[in-house]
């Protein structure tokens, strides 16, 4: 069920400032810039991952073996158990390439192979079993994804970010509560928070953000800001009303845990800078978040910023949504595999080709 479905009315039920304060003209169209784009339905919101991308086209078959070819940025970790922990049976996740024969599904991280290149791809002998899947998987951007080309024809699923991968999981997603519950919102003392690890000049975001500090006050976290504790990102920012939730680069669905993590789960609201605004409500209700792009200028944002700052009941309305949804933030890797091996005991005898990785990933 998605969150459409469930308030099919919240198009036009938000009306951000009247009746509760008197605004001035500079005001009203703050909430033209900032509400205006959600009059017309769009396409329904993505619902939580339960089922594969994958039709299906078998009945779940025995246990599967599947097999990591690098674990994610060379970090070997514990494997787990998916029936235990999110209710997945007959799976078995092994980073064991002795066990290459037997694998039904080879996943296949994309930083690892960029690293390693082609060459480090499986060869034979033996061949390479008819039926066995290789999983193409990457969570980074295009921006971030090098030496995409030369693998079409190499791999028969994607599994990312992106809504059309065979196997797609989000960085995070809302589930529909049963039934509605109180949100209490945690005590907000300051204003705008932001978390930067990779510091760039020539980055959109860092570019938008020198704009925006000349109008508003902002406390930066990382290499270039204030120190924070390891792990108490989300402790941190609850103490604040905003969160700059800029990604690194634009690209389709690439929305990251700078929103679900960062700032949903820190109950801040999400600035944000990233794919369009339509591309963002395909996941999040449009009054959970306000868009840079809302703005014709960073400093129109940051008095829009200040307002809701001293207008309680106009800033409360961004959590609105809350009493009816909760986030749930992926869990990597975990999460990962045991989606792909959900995928694999649903599809049957399915095999494809990914014939235009690069074209696609990067469109």
């Amino acid at each position: 069920m998605t969150w459409q479905e469930v308030n099919p009315l919240w198009l036009p039920s938000l009306p951000l400032f009247s009746p509760f304060c008197s605004v001035t003209d500079l005001f009203t169209t703050l909430l033209d810039l900032t509400l205006g784009t959600v009059t017309a339905q769009r396409d329904p919101l993505t619902p939580p991952p339960s089922s594969s991308q994958i039709p299906t086209t078998g009945r779940a078959g025995d246990e599967v073996t599947v097999l990591l070819w690098w674990e994610p940025f060379g970090r070997p970790r514990r494997l787990t158990d998916c029936r235990r922990r999110y209710n997945v049976s007959g799976c078995r996740l092994s980073a064991d390439r002795g066990r290459l024969g037997e694998a039904r599904a080879v996943l296949f991280h994309h930083r690892d192979l960029a690293l390693h290149g082609a060459q480090g791809l499986p060869r034979g002998p033996p061949p390479r079993p008819q039926r066995q899947l290789w999983v193409w998987m990457n969570f980074e951007s295009p921006s971030h994804s090098p030496g995409l080309q030369g693998l079409g024809g190499v791999f028969n699923w994607t599994m990312s970010y992106r809504r059309d991968s065979d196997v797609f999981v989000p960085y995070g997603y809302l589930h529909a509560l049963p039934q509605p519950r109180p949100f209490a919102l945690p005590r907000k003392t300051r204003l705008v928070a932001w978390v930067i690890s990779n510091w760039n000049e020539e980055h959109a975001r860092v570019r938008y953000y020198q704009q925006l500090k000349e109008h508003l006050a902002i406390d930066v976290y990382g290499a270039q800001g204030l120190a924070l504790v390891e792990g108490s990102v989300v402790k941190t920012v609850s103490a604040y009303k905003f969160y700059l939730a800029f990604e690194n680069s634009q690209h389709t669905d690439y929305i990251t845990e700078k929103l679900w993590r960062n700032a949903f789960a820190a109950s801040a609201v999400p600035v944000v800078l990233g794919p369009r605004r339509a591309n963002y409500e395909r996941f999040i209700p449009a009054d959970s978040f306000i868009h840079v792009d809302d703005f014709p200028s960073p400093r129109l944002l940051a008095t829009y910023l200040k307002f809701l700052d001293k207008n309680k009941p106009s800033y409360r309305r961004y959590f609105a949504w809350r009493n009816k949804y909760e986030v749930h933030v992926t869990s990597f890797w975990d999460e990962h595999y045991c989606k792909v091996c959900e995928a694999v005991r649903t599809a049957g005898n399915q095999v494809k080709t990914v014939r235009n990785l690069a074209s696609w990933f990067e469109s």
